[in-house]
């Protein structure tokens, strides 16, 4: 298996594409997945409501329903890992991808590789919460902002906010060393779990993206941007 647990991981795959779509579940069946196949929107939220997948490879254009009302859908039943199949790398595109629940995206033409690796940091990250969750680790405040680890809770001022999977990881791994600015390479290890092989623009751009989605939800002057090195969480009233 690809990652370190004992049961064998379900992953859905949702692309209209046939041949990409064969070809996805092919490598994840080698990979030691079970795969499940869905070619248009409505199947694909069916199936996983039935297949209770643990990870999601959702393409972005699709018949039926497009796969943000998919991920929507899907989140909204329960929450389990996305990772969105985009034919652009358009910016707006990629944030209402997260806005909606999607935890990571990929721009077509990927490798095979990269999606492998992609969806097993997903399942680690998944692990990682759930090992932190039953530890109830104590909450940490910065300025307004209150995070508590264990509940997976954030508010602002008082107020609660809703945040992704991997926004929540993200403000969690700022909040940490409040004040401290972490590189880009740094969150891609600790947030992403991806490793020196994705210093690439494609992983700065994935960082860059979150923290734009984050800053809107937690307000843009908390999240202070060091030009060329990274981000720090700022302990602002």
């Amino acid at each position: 298996m690809t990652t370190g647990t004992d049961h064998q991981r379900t992953a859905l795959v949702v692309e209209d594409e046939h041949t990409i779509n064969e070809a996805l579940a092919q490598r994840l069946r080698a990979e030691g997945y079970i795969v499940e196949q869905a070619f248009d929107g409505p199947t694909a939220v069916d199936l996983a409501r039935t297949s209770r997948p643990d990870v999601v490879l959702l393409d972005v254009m699709l018949p039926g329903l497009d796969g943000l009302e998919v991920c929507r859908r899907i989140q909204a039943d329960r929450p389990v890992p996305v990772l969105m199949l985009t034919a652009r790398d358009d910016e707006a595109d990629v944030l209402v991808g997260l806005g909606v629940g999607a935890d990571d995206y990929l721009t077509k033409p990927f490798s095979m590789r990269e999606v492998v690796a992609r969806v097993s940091a997903l399942l680690r990250r998944v692990e990682r919460a759930e090992a932190l969750a039953a530890e109830r680790p104590a909450t940490l405040e910065v300025g307004a902002v209150r995070i508590d680890p264990g509940a997976r809770r954030t508010t602002v001022a008082g107020e609660p906010v809703h945040l992704t999977p991997t926004e929540f990881d993200l403000l969690l791994c700022l909040a940490r060393e409040a004040g401290q600015v972490l590189s880009r390479e740094r969150l891609l290890r600790e947030v992403w779990d991806w490793g020196d092989a994705w210093g690439s623009a494609s992983a700065s751009r994935t960082v860059d993206s979150h923290v734009k989605a984050l800053r809107s939800k937690v307000g843009a002057a908390r999240i202070r941007t060091v030009h060329g090195v990274g981000y720090a969480l700022e302990d602002l009233a």
